[in-house]
């Protein structure tokens, strides 16, 4: 499949074939530019509604030279194109205040790791400087440690100092970066650098804040939360805001031996998934702090321009595990954003805001996100579907059901998708809108459990044993409109992953061109081209059914014939993920997490280089994550 919806769309094109501006483009610019007229916030609709009509039949050029599978311990790149290490973990922010050396034995202490880059770099992005589309910030979120790396001596000894360093290396880094005669750099002494940790002081706003579940002995007002954790894929608003998304905060707390439902439906178990914060944190227990869990799940925009900005979590969204927050415009003006819960049978969610956005900035913004509707996603039969309103009142969201308010719908969400009968789909993870059409693509990564007694095979999620996972594409409304505020969708599979030379049928999928599984970062650039980055497992990289893919990688689509082409390949036991461009398509940076992962998803504490010593090589102790710029060496656009 990987086809259109039928409609014929014309390519529209500005100056010497370069595309004109784009929803996309307008996005990553400096938020100054809003500031300067209120005709800003209308060249910003014009240009998307613009790209409704634009054309966009033909099939787009991947004019690099492919890169073959690799199991090597290696960054592979067309021969078109140079890699380059950025930012590793431990690199130096960029603070004055200090710039700490990265100690490859692990040595380093938690006040240096405030000032150092966090660990598992995922995603990011762009924020230019002035327009100026080679000097910027970078946005980069810290989504989890492992602590066999993270100290000298693994978790031998836990101590306090152990879960204020792991703490540390949690949250978000914010760099300022320029490019000069070809070179990328992070800027040693930057006004904007900072960092964010779970430990650094945020609001709550939005329906939630103040409710009785976010009340804790510290914070009896529920109106103000240390920290953010488990940061994983992010957004950009178009006032010039990122969005950082709490994913899997669930596995930090410790929860009694008998969780309560409420519980156990986000996963809070006793011991949680090892971390052992608990122990020296007692935020962390929740025993002694039951409602502490409630504050996290959130997702969390921060002013990247302003180093004083106080990070917000804004509850209008949802408490879920969010793997991403992508914005858009709806037709009047008002955000739209999209949003997966990763974890297998959970759910697909649309926030459309109450308001138009107005130009002037996050000042004029300041509180969009905190008024509007959320919506879940139910896929139908013959590619219809759904948005169901999570709206206190409707959809069986009623008091003698447990939601009195819309605070308890916002708090309590998985739970109110499932009174309003979502569809549980296979793992949604990243989402992307198509700059020209509107369209909507999601990452579903895999679920193997679909299929078994009890979790059946749908439509929208066809295969059981689903380990190589699939891609969905969707336009919003009835005919062309593709009004991202609509209540309908028509949807389609772009395409099941696959690997078409394995002997068994159901892990073939329809893909066309090079073969990638576990489907999980997502992105367009302004091009239109679809940017698709892999997370298969280290375990399953071993096993027949996934070992012919070799390490994971990163491809680049054409959305209009379903062409993939295989852009790199990352070293050993690594993710692909993270992908920010520069407006002028440059340059493109994207992340490399957990390099030298076992198939325990953690790394050997005893020989911690024994699957990568990417990217300082043998000499250089420990495999870190870490941030690459990519380049065409003759200076043009990334994929081409």
């Amino acid at each position: 499949m990987g086809r259109g919806f039928g409609e014929s769309f014309d390519q529209d094109v500005g100056v010497n074939g370069a595309p004109n501006l784009t929803l996309h483009e307008v996005d990553t610019a400096r938020r100054h530019v809003f500031k300067c007229t209120a005709g800003a916030v209308a060249m910003l609709l014009g240009s998307h509604t613009l790209a409704m009509s634009a054309g966009w039949s033909q099939p787009l050029p991947l004019g690099f030279t492919a890169v073959p599978v690799s199991v090597a311990d290696t960054l592979q790149v067309p021969p078109e194109y140079v890699a380059n290490v950025l930012y590793r973990w431990g690199d130096a922010v960029g603070m004055a205040a200090g710039a700490p050396v990265f100690k490859a034995d692990g040595s380093n202490t938690w006040e240096e790791q405030t000032l150092q880059a966090g660990m598992h770099h995922d995603g990011m992005a762009f924020f230019p400087i002035d327009g100026n589309p080679r000097h910027g910030l970078l946005a980069i979120n810290h989504e989890y440690t492992d602590d066999g790396l993270l100290h000298a001596d693994g978790m031998q000894h836990w101590s306090a100092e152990k879960v204020r360093k792991s703490q540390a290396a949690h949250g978000v880094s914010i760099i300022e970066v320029i490019e000069r005669q070809g070179q990328w750099r992070v800027m040693p002494k930057s006004a904007f650098a900072r960092r964010i940790t779970a430990s650094t002081p945020m609001a709550v706003s939005g329906p939630a804040r103040g409710h009785d579940l976010l009340k804790t002995e510290a914070d009896p007002s529920g109106s103000h939360v240390l920290g953010t954790l488990n940061n994983c894929a992010a957004g950009q608003t178009p006032w010039g805001t990122y969005l950082t998304c709490e994913e899997n905060w669930n596995g930090y707390f410790s929860a009694s031996t008998t969780p309560n439902a409420d519980e156990q439906r986000y996963g809070l178990r006793h011991q949680g998934w090892g971390y052992r914060w608990h122990e020296h944190d007692e935020r962390f227990d929740v025993a002694r702090h039951p409602n502490e869990p409630n504050r996290f799940g959130w997702v969390v925009e921060l002013d990247p321009m302003d180093p004083t900005h106080t990070p917000i979590k804004r509850t209008a969204l949802g408490r879920i595990k969010h793997e991403g927050a992508i914005t858009t415009l709806s037709q009047d003006g008002r955000v739209v954003v999209y949003m997966g819960d990763d974890e297998r049978f959970e759910y697909i969610y649309k926030f459309v805001s109450r308001d138009k956005v107005k130009p002037g900035g996050i000042k004029a913004n300041r509180d969009l996100l905190d008024h509007g509707a959320l919506h879940v996603a139910r896929f139908d039969a013959a590619g219809h579907g759904r948005w169901l309103a999570l709206t206190q009142g409707e959809n069986g969201l009623t008091p003698e059901n447990g939601f009195a308010s819309q605070a308890d719908i916002l708090i309590r969400t998985r739970q109110a998708a499932d009174q309003a009968g979502a569809t549980k789909m296979d793992r949604p993870e990243w989402i992307a809108v198509h700059p020209h059409t509107g369209e909507v693509f999601v990452t579903l990564t895999n679920n193997k459990q679909r299929g078994q007694p009890g979790r059946d095979i749908d439509e929208a999620n066809p295969r059981g044993d689903n380990i190589m996972g699939h891609i969905i594409r969707w336009r919003e409304g009835h005919g062309e409109s593709n009004d991202a505020a609509a209540q309908d969708f028509r949807w389609m599979h772009f395409p099941l992953a696959g690997d078409p030379g394995t002997d068994k049928p159901p892990y073939r999928g329809d893909v066309q061109g090079d073969m990638y599984g576990s489907p999980d970062g997502l992105a367009f650039d302004a091009g239109g081209m679809l940017w698709i980055q892999t997370d298969i497992s280290t375990s399953a990289m071993h096993k027949g059914s996934c070992k012919r893919m070799g390490n994971n990688m990163m491809l680049c689509a054409d959305p209009v014939s379903g062409q993939a082409k295989r852009f790199l390949t990352g070293p050993s036991g690594c993710e692909i993920t993270g992908l920010a461009f520069t407006p002028d398509r440059r340059a493109v940076f994207i992340n490399i997490q957990h390099p030298g992962e076992t198939a325990s998803e953690r790394s050997d504490p005893v020989n911690p280089q024994a699957i990568s010593n990417w990217p300082d090589g043998p000499a250089g102790g420990r495999p870190r994550s870490a941030t690459v710029v990519i380049r065409r060496k003759d200076g043009g656009a990334v994929g081409t």
